[in-house]
């Protein structure tokens, strides 16, 4: 069993509580490492440190200087890409060719936003000011700053490449940066920590900084911390709104990603396989637990009958058990919290009048969190499993004939994060996405967003988002300058 430590102010330490947190292998239910369960003191060294690092050389070096670190990360990730590739499957029973996809995905994430140190700028605006003789006498610019030192907390269910969407950015445009990982899952990202602490002694002390502990003391303390100027977050609703009130008396800036509650509208003239393996697909990676998933679907009655039944097949079909089995579509759920949720959402729209086409229980495997995938016909539009977050493999589909009737229901929801589309004729996709109201809307393929797009979505998915240049501006505050001569 291995034991970790915190990254602070470039060394690696254990908490000022002395207490740790044991982390599970949801697949085979053993203890496989510990974490320091930080507290309040933890918080402010680390904020301390990342304040003296922003008040220190490291925001007036060029952004290229900071972008070297960035290419850094990348390849300490790609020599210890097998190890930390294991160290993930095993802390949150990801399938290896997932766990592998977000490494490599992580690494390429470092990559990406190092080559941005010479392209993001600023704006030359025209002035309006004159001389007596009517003719200019004033530049009026734009120039982007760093907003200072930031938080970062991140989820459990993609741990390891949260981190990095947070830590780039921050990192290329002069942010220092603390990150608190998910107690479910800190040990790949305080593995990283170490890596970091081992190979790159010359990083400057405070820049990056990674505490682990829990959200109701760490993740608090840091937010209620008057020297941090943003905090990034993924997670609930719930974490969100406390971060909105616990921010509220210094008028903070947040950005917050916050779940999902993707629908998929299939047409009547959708490409049938593809519709069925794209719905598939988004239902089922890492076990339905991705806010992106396609959590209901929405098919024409014309083709109904037809694509339950081929979906019917398809979750059928799909493998899941040992994560580390190159067969193995999706394994555990992440904890037995988890799975209790899930079942205890599939007993709900049982009783909403839901009725279940397959699966609709815990899987029966030896160890794990297993559930079954679920296929759920005749749900009401207002029914739970229609209206809220599952974060399993569970997928309520439902008939429609009237196109605006399908998008007043794809838009009756609280998130509004991905949705997709599944049809040939462009006129009706062109329309759809006209009319859908979400942050990112998928055409004729899965959910999974791209490196360089903009990750952010509509009402309580949350403020902000992440990815791309937009995604670079987040850290970032104007200064206008008004310069007459």
């Amino acid at each position: 069993m291995g034991t970790y430590k915190n990254l602070i102010n470039g060394d690696l330490v254990t908490s000022s509580t002395g207490e740790w947190i044991d982390v599970e292998n949801p697949y085979t239910q053993e203890i496989i490492g510990q974490a320091p369960k930080g507290g309040v003191a933890d918080a402010e060294a680390a904020v301390a440190a990342a304040v003296a690092a922003y008040h220190s050389s490291w925001p007036k070096l060029p952004a290229e200087a900071r972008a070297a670190y960035l290419k850094r990360f990348a390849q300490i990730i790609r020599d210890h890409q097998q190890e930390l590739t294991d160290l993930l499957i095993a802390e949150q029973a990801k399938v290896a060719g997932l766990a592998g996809v977000e490494i490599g995905f992580t690494a390429a994430y470092f990559d990406y936003y190092a080559g941005w140190a010479d392209i993001y700028e600023g704006e030359v605006i025209n002035s309006s000011s004159a001389r007596a003789d009517g003719t200019s006498n004033e530049n009026i610019w734009l120039n982007w700053k760093p907003i200072g030192p930031v938080a970062g907390i991140c989820p459990w269910n993609f741990p390891f490449f949260v981190m990095a969407r947070k830590v780039a950015p921050a990192i290329l445009t002069g942010c220092p940066i603390v990150i608190k990982p998910s107690s479910t899952t800190p040990l790949t990202t305080l593995r990283f920590a170490q890596l970091i602490a081992e190979n790159i002694p010359d990083l400057p002390k405070g820049v990056v900084n990674f505490v682990a502990g829990g959200g109701g003391t760490l993740g608090v303390a840091l937010t209620k911390h008057p020297d941090i100027q943003m905090v990034s977050l993924t997670g609930s609703v719930e974490a969100g709104i406390e971060i909105i009130k616990n921010s509220a008396d210094k008028v903070m800036k947040t950005s917050l990603e916050l779940g999902g509650k993707a629908p998929a509208i299939v047409f009547p003239d959708a490409d049938m396989d593809l519709a069925v393996r794209g719905v598939t697909d988004s239902r089922l990676i890492f076990s339905g637990q991705v806010c992106n998933c396609c959590e209901r679907a929405y098919v024409h009655e014309s083709i109904y009958d037809e694509f339950v039944s081929k979906l019917k097949a398809s979750f059928e079909a799909a493998q899941y058990g040992d994560p580390n089995d190159p067969t193995s579509v999706y394994s555990s759920q992440v904890d037995k919290a988890q799975l209790e949720k899930i079942t205890a959402a599939v007993e709900r729209a049982k009783v909403e009048g839901g009725e279940v086409l397959t699966g609709g229980a815990p899987a029966d495997k030896p160890t794990g969190y297993f559930y079954e995938p679920t296929i759920i016909t005749g749900a009401r539009q207002d029914s739970d499993v229609v209206q809220k977050e599952v974060f399993g493999p569970v997928l309520p589909v439902i008939p429609w004939s009237d196109y605006d009737q399908v998008i007043e229901w794809a838009n009756d929801c609280e998130y509004g994060l991905t949705s997709s589309i599944f049809s040939t004729n462009v006129n009706t996709v062109m329309r759809g996405i006209k009319d859908l109201n979400f942050g990112e809307t998928y055409v004729n393929r899965e959910h999974f967003e791209g490196l360089q797009g903009f990750h952010a979505g509509w009402r309580k998915t949350g403020i902000g988002g992440a990815d791309g240049k937009h995604g670079l501006y987040e850290y970032l505050q104007s200064q206008v300058v008004y310069l007459r001569y």
